[in-house]
């Protein structure tokens, strides 16, 4: 690990315990065979990270406390790559914060105890530090730790550093100081109670001067900046195995085309991309996205 990472990432990191179905997806009172289980990194921030890592970039993530099954795992998984994880908080009294994701083709169902954890009250996720911070080019925030992700977004625009999020209400400070807000389907459809989504871009457009993206799963991207016209594109043609990670991996092409200084139309194609080679193959922590990868699946399209 190089002194100081490339890319910051603060947010979501557990483990994720996945199974792909063989013949289709769960139905009533019907018995399903499981094709694979795996128990891997996950969550937003993790995924990016091992995304990152397999584009060849140097990454210090922080965020969710690991525990006695997560930490053992997690530590031993990216103790070979360029993913420092020093920041991480491994605690000694629960196995830490897991979800379960039963999968089939483009249908996915997650499971996990988030509900019960953030009613709980108590904090389980680190105290982000300008130490860890400083020395990166890029970082990235996810939105759902509260004071901590305000913090981080803080330490970011005290120091000058463009960050990536995601999911967050035009009317938010993290969205306003973002340079890249990724907004998905599900998000605008939650938050926004089923506004047509051009008038939710508009919305999202005027309150900051940095890029905003709309994805919708298989549908168009909406994309652009302030004062600009809504552009749009549509995602990559594949055949897909598995979706799981599919955002996370956007979010992870998006600090990628921000860390090379990539045109926001190229940066939208060059996310998208990793997000097409992502789905295309389980699980995905095993085989992310390979920048020649994803080069070659932008060249084949062209």
């Amino acid at each position: 690990m190089r002194k100081d990472a490339e890319v910051y990432l603060f947010g979501q990191v557990m483990g994720s315990h996945s199974f792909l179905l063989r013949d289709g997806f769960l139905q009533p009172d019907e018995y399903s065979e499981i094709a694979e289980q795996y128990f891997l990194p996950g969550g937003e921030t993790g995924t990016a990270a091992t995304v990152l890592n397999s584009l060849g970039v140097s990454v210090k993530m922080d965020g969710t406390f690991l525990g006695t099954e997560v930490g053992p795992m997690l530590l031993d998984f990216y103790k070979d790559k360029n993913v420092d994880c020093s920041s991480l908080y491994v605690r000694n009294d629960d196995p830490g914060v897991m979800d379960y994701v039963v999968i089939s083709g483009t249908v996915r169902s997650p499971m996990g105890r988030f509900q019960t954890l953030f009613a709980s009250g108590k904090r389980w996720w680190s105290i982000p530090k300008e130490e860890d911070i400083k020395g990166c080019k890029v970082a990235a925030i996810d939105p759902f730790f509260g004071d901590e992700t305000m913090k981080a977004a803080e330490i970011c625009v005290k120091l000058g550093i463009p960050y990536v999020t995601i999911d967050c209400r035009h009317d938010t400070e993290l969205h306003r100081n973002a340079a890249i807000n990724v907004v998905s389907k599900e998000c605008t459809s939650w938050k926004y109670d089923n506004m047509p989504v051009e008038e939710i871009f508009k919305l999202m457009q005027a309150e900051t001067d940095g890029l905003t993206i709309i994805t919708r799963g298989g549908g168009e991207m909406l994309y652009g900046r302030k004062g600009e016209e809504m552009h749009r594109m549509k995602p990559f043609p594949v055949e897909v195995k598995s979706t799981l990670g599919a955002g996370d991996t956007f979010k992870a092409g998006c600090v990628y085309g921000l860390l090379k200084g990539m045109k926001d139309e190229d940066l939208v194609r060059f996310a998208s991309a990793c997000s097409g080679v992502a789905i295309s193959r389980f699980p995905l922590p095993l085989f992310p996205p390979k920048l020649s990868e994803v080069e070659a699946l932008i060249a084949s399209n062209r």
